[in-house]
């Protein structure tokens, strides 16, 4: 579908940042924003790339009581010859649209997705950051908007972009997180939305987290949610583990999400002469292994900081620390790779970069 560019009128244009190194995460944004509606008896309409703006909503709007609501997270990056780039952005289209599914959402058309977002970055080229470890965070969000009370899926709905540059996830260097075990309060049980990206799975996380961080931890460790035995995610990160040249991780069984870092690294870890294995890990099995040392290397792996190094996880008020507590080499590997390929230091021999025109 045809996307109208609205004019961008001189006093809507925001200050541009002076520093990067000043970023931060997720508190800036761009000049301009995609939008885009579904309406039942006429779908998709009224594609727009407007002034960024807040949206004037009813306080009836079904969004705000049964949150009925999906995202994604990609980002562009600046190449050092100045080109624009996006990583796996198709991955984030279909992910988008089976959380859609889940949510009984109306799919965006992965045209309108994809055309929609090079067509913004490129209008917002001059936002992408060039510094070391700098990008363009990108939202796309999907809420129902429809003014009623009743649990029923929305006949409305708001398909939007926005955009934020971002600084270095790694300001003081590339260190190693604690993480506490979680065996009090779950996440996601098979059959629920554990593997849609719907804010509901973040905002029920947060109790856990704020009392993780209050004990000096910096991210929470997910268990199964019927037994509380077996590993499945961290917050924000899916969570891998090194066997020495076995890099092992939980699979996708319903409740956990399917990220587009954790395929790229299993895909990435085959070519650098690692095996790579999905299969259940049971918590004190783990954490037997990395007692006796056959764990060598922890880490996590999501959109915001790609690669997350692990040091040590408690559980059960006893710390397990994985080897000797620093960055493995297989971590700052994959780190390495795969921030290379997003900017253009390393061939992309997969096919993951989509360039902005």
């Amino acid at each position: 579908m045809d996307i109208t560019v609205l004019p961008l009128p001189e006093e809507k244009k925001k200050s541009k940042y002076d520093d990067e190194s000043k970023l931060g995460f997720g508190r800036i944004f761009t000049d301009r924003m995609l939008v885009a509606e579904w309406k039942a008896g006429q779908g998709w309409v009224d594609a727009r790339i407007q002034p960024y703006a807040p949206f004037m909503l009813d306080p009836a709007c079904l969004v705000l009581h049964y949150a009925q609501e999906i995202f994604e997270g990609l980002k562009a990056y600046r190449w050092k010859d100045d080109k624009i780039a996006l990583f796996r952005p198709e991955m984030n289209a279909r992910r988008f649209n089976l959380s859609a599914e889940r949510m009984c959402m109306p799919e965006v058309p992965e045209e309108l997705f994809l055309k929609g977002i090079e067509q913004l970055v490129s209008l917002e080229r001059e936002w992408v950051p060039s510094s070391e470890g700098t990008s363009l965070y990108i939202r796309p969000t999907l809420i129902a908007v429809e003014p009623v009370l009743g649990v029923k899926p929305s006949d409305h709905y708001f398909f939007y972009v926005i955009m934020s540059p971002v600084g270095a996830y790694y300001p003081a260097g590339f260190n190693p997180i604690k993480i506490l075990v979680e065996d009090h309060y779950v996440r996601a049980v098979p059959g629920g939305t554990g593997e849609a990206k719907t804010g509901g799975n973040y905002a029920s996380s947060l109790k856990a987290a704020l009392e993780a961080k209050k004990k000096g931890f910096d991210q929470v460790l997910w268990l199964d949610g019927v037994s509380k035995q077996f590993v499945e995610e961290v917050g924000a990160m899916n969570m891998l583990f090194a066997y020495g040249n076995r890099v092992v991780t939980s699979p996708l069984t319903g409740s956990i999400l399917n990220g587009v870092t954790r395929d790229s690294v299993l895909k990435l870890a085959g070519t650098l002469g690692f095996t790579v294995e999905e299969r259940q890990l049971d918590i004190n099995e783990l954490l037997n292994d990395i007692s006796s040392g056959r764990i060598t290397e922890a880490f996590g792996s999501g959109t915001a900081a790609v690669i997350t190094p692990v040091g040590a996880l408690n559980f059960k008020e006893k710390t397990y620390t994985v080897a000797d507590g620093g960055v493995g080499s297989i971590t700052r590997k994959l780190y390495d790779t795969l921030t290379g390929i997003q900017y253009g230091k390393v061939a992309d021999t997969f096919g993951w970069i989509r360039k902005i025109s």
